[in-house]
């Protein structure tokens, strides 16, 4: 048992260590997959509402693709037809979503050559090469724009590429090197005319989950020893007119980091300071889907727009056609176009709407997950299952509403994952350790209880076994003992049949034991033919002098069925019938109650001295004549069951004198008025008794051996007596106590 209970506290607590060491480690990613997880049900239940903001895409969609009439890529003069047309709209920046790796195949110099390997075609190819380059004309335009950004890929493979930057970078803290991802060696550019021509120049990379779903968008990369910018971040440098970024990390004035190397706190981009991730990235709170946020490009190409609605906006050049590749899942969509993540993140920057992880959240969900395992713990030990599941079940529901009203009132990621894992852990191991303990003490208390109780008395104990108090404790019972009556005449008829006597033994005691126990009664012992119980032990009974009223009539009751059977046995065997006969003696006191015994035996039984004279009660039924025999301490206690007083009696061994009554019926029974009546008649035949008025004793006889035939013996017992007192008078100082000598 004592093994059990430290298992209790001990196993939790180290289930409670190994989520903590779970929660530090994050062994595969599996928690963050589980937190980023939740966080996207959030956004699925309220993204974020749409608010205009100064950001439209320029969408390279599949009308327009087929209203252009031409294969992607366009040819560059198409592009910078584009481009101006955008420039004159007053866009405050033109961010292209596309790399342009390649030289335009549509530029007259490009066909030139193939012409040229044509037999007869050497003077066209002359001419050709006379025309204007595609790409030069693109780089023209953009350089007359001053306001695009062109856009690359970094991958890892070191293929001795670099992008061109137009921005310079300043740290404040950490360098923010340390906490962006390194594995890009290499990039595929756009070409160095259009680089040059630019005013900015960013990567357009992401970096997914393992699920491939966009949920953030990077505003800085790492390429090798360098720093370079997203589209999204030169798209708001540009469109600012700034010249560089000020990234500020762990240990920079301002930002709390207690001496860790956190990471990225936030990146300066102009007039705005964006909140980032530890490795450089927006948190992207998205929307659904939105048309205003589209222009198709088919339209700008045509004209067939109004300037206003890209005056001042950052203008974003992409694709939603699905043959070009660029779909992306996010939380909300799972086809979105990869320009609008883009899009969306420099809204929320423009808006000052920004979903954070701030870093005081790692520890507030550590004190948390503690907490609420440490509370479960002393819950379970001293509060039961229950009132720890109650009390998890709060804590986690706690937690998750704490997570989602941070969500949406204040746009923090608070993770509820981790503290709720703990806490499911913690309330398993240890309801584990808790149910293993209670099978234990379940299987001891069946072991020790199978043979004194019922069934159902058993299992309420094994239920509970706080109930029972081992090793002996002082409770008022009520006992009861019960005897066969001319017991050596009975057995006469088994001389030479013992285990005739046997077998009638056992069919008497067990109906009269199943009395017993189907009114909360323990058996005590058998002695032969003497069945010993009690009340009020090992369960607590309010009601125990009642239930061993009840229980006595009713051994009667079964006590006759069984001698009806027997005298039928005895008819059809031709052999004599003698009814079985019993005694019932019934005293209520204090008594210890306990497993009591030797080391190598004990019993669950009971010492007082309320419990001899319960058997020496039981011995005085055959002395007056009558059934049950009740001591004055279980009258009290049963008020209500018809009993009339027998004797003023100090039997053998004691010199205290006590009431002793007959118990003859039910409380419907002690209610009438002709019970009523015959009691009071009784109680003054007693009472004339008791003052040698042996006049009136005689004269009250003939009535009440009339009212209450089941007493004659009494009576007769009481004539007796009253023929011996007038020949020999008691004295004045008799007290008129009957003092038996014998058991």
């Amino acid at each position: 048992m004592r093994i059990y209970k430290q298992t209790g506290l001990v196993v939790p607590a180290l289930v409670l260590l190994l989520a903590l060491l779970l929660r530090g480690l994050d062994p595969a990613g599996l928690l963050t997959d589980f937190r980023v997880l939740v966080f996207d049900y959030y956004q699925r239940i309220a993204p974020r509402e749409y608010q205009k903001a100064p950001v439209r895409i320029i969408d390279i969609d599949d009308d327009s693709l087929g209203r252009i009439g031409l294969q992607w890529p366009w040819p560059r003069p198409v592009v910078a037809e584009m481009v101006a047309q955008l420039a004159n709209a007053g866009a405050a920046a033109i961010v292209f979503d596309v790399v342009f790796a390649e030289p335009d195949r549509t530029s007259p110099a490009q066909v030139a050559q193939i012409w040229e390997k044509l037999t007869g075609a050497g003077d066209i190819a002359g001419r050709l090469g006379d025309l204007p380059d595609h790409d030069a004309l693109l780089a023209d335009i953009i350089g007359q724009a001053k306001n695009v950004v062109t856009g690359f890929v970094l991958v890892e493979d070191d293929n001795g590429q670099k992008p061109r930057t137009r921005a310079g970078f300043a740290a404040a803290g950490d360098d923010p090197k340390l906490f962006l991802p390194g594995y890009f060696k290499g990039a595929i550019v756009t070409l160095p005319a259009f680089e040059q021509a630019a005013a900015g120049n960013g990567s357009f990379n992401f970096h997914p989950g393992r699920d491939l779903v966009i949920r953030s968008v990077p505003l800085l990369f790492r390429l090798n020893n360098q720093l370079l910018p997203s589209i999204a971040a030169e798209g708001l440098r540009v469109a600012q007119g700034a010249r560089s970024y000020v990234v500020k990390s762990s240990g920079a004035s301002g930002e709390t980091a207690f001496g860790a190397a956190s990471g990225i706190n936030n990146i300066k981009i102009g007039a705005y300071e964006v909140p980032t991730t530890a490795s450089g990235e927006l948190q992207v709170h998205f929307t659904m889907p939105v048309a205003e946020r589209y222009l198709p490009a088919w339209k700008i190409l045509a004209g067939d727009f109004d300037p206003a609605l890209l005056e001042g906006n950052i203008v974003l050049i992409g694709t939603s056609a699905a043959g070009l590749r660029d779909i992306r899942p996010s939380p909300i969509n799972p086809v979105m176009p990869g320009v609008e993540a883009h899009a969306q993140a420099i809204e929320q920057v423009l808006l000052g709407h920004f979903l954070q992880r701030p870093d005081w959240s790692e520890g507030l969900e550590w004190v948390f997950t503690i907490l609420l395992g440490g509370g479960l713990i002393l819950l379970l030990l001293r509060g039961g299952a229950l009132r720890a599941a109650l009390f998890g079940a709060g804590a986690i529901a706690l937690a998750i509403g704490l997570s989602w009203y941070g969500y949406r009132a204040h746009q923090l990621l608070i993770d509820p994952v981790s503290p709720a894992l703990a806490g499911f852990m913690v309330y398993m191991s240890g309801s584990l350790a808790g149910y293993l303990r209670t099978e234990a003490e379940k299987k001891q208390v069946r072991g020790a209880f199978a043979q004194y109780l019922s069934p159902a008395l058993v299992e309420q104990l094994a239920a509970d076994p706080g109930r029972l108090k081992l090793g002996g404790e002082t409770r008022e019972m009520t006992f009861l003992f019960c005897d066969i009556r001319g017991f050596t005449a009975v057995s006469e008829q088994f001389k030479g049949n013992p285990q005739g006597l046997t077998k009638l033994i056992n069919r008497f005691l067990t109906p009269m034991t199943n009395v017993i126990l189907d009114r909360k009664g323990t058996i005590d012992k058998y002695m032969g033919d003497c069945i010993m119980a009690f009340w009020n032990a090992p369960l607590d009974d309010p009601k125990h002098a009642d239930n061993a009223c009840a229980s006595s009539l009713r051994m009667f009751e079964r006590l006759e069925e069984l001698n009806a059977k027997l005298e039928s046995e005895a008819k059809e065997q031709n052999i004599p019938f003698v009814p079985i006969k019993i005694g019932v003696g019934l005293n209520t006191g204090e008594c210890v109650v306990g497993n009591m015994g030797s080391k190598q035996r004990f019993d669950y039984s009971v010492l007082g001295d309320a419990v001899n004279l319960a058997s020496r009660l039981e011995g005085q039924s055959k002395t007056y004549g009558v059934d049950v025999v009740v001591g004055e301490a279980t009258r009290a206690a049963a008020p209500g069951w018809a009993m009339l007083e027998l004797d003023l009696i100090a039997v053998k061994g004691k010199t205290e004198a006590v009431r002793i009554f007959a118990l003859l019926g039910k409380a419907e029974l002690a209610a009438s008025a002709e019970f009523q009546q015959t009691a009071a008649a009784h109680d003054a035949m007693l009472a004339a008794y008791r003052r040698q008025d042996w006049d009136a004793v005689e004269a009250a006889l003939p009535d009440l051996r009339q009212r209450c035939p089941e007493l004659d013996e009494l009576y007769d017992l009481y004539a007796e007596r009253v023929a011996f007192f007038r020949a020999e008078p008691p004295g004045e100082s008799w007290d008129g106590v009957f003092r038996a000598t014998s058991k």
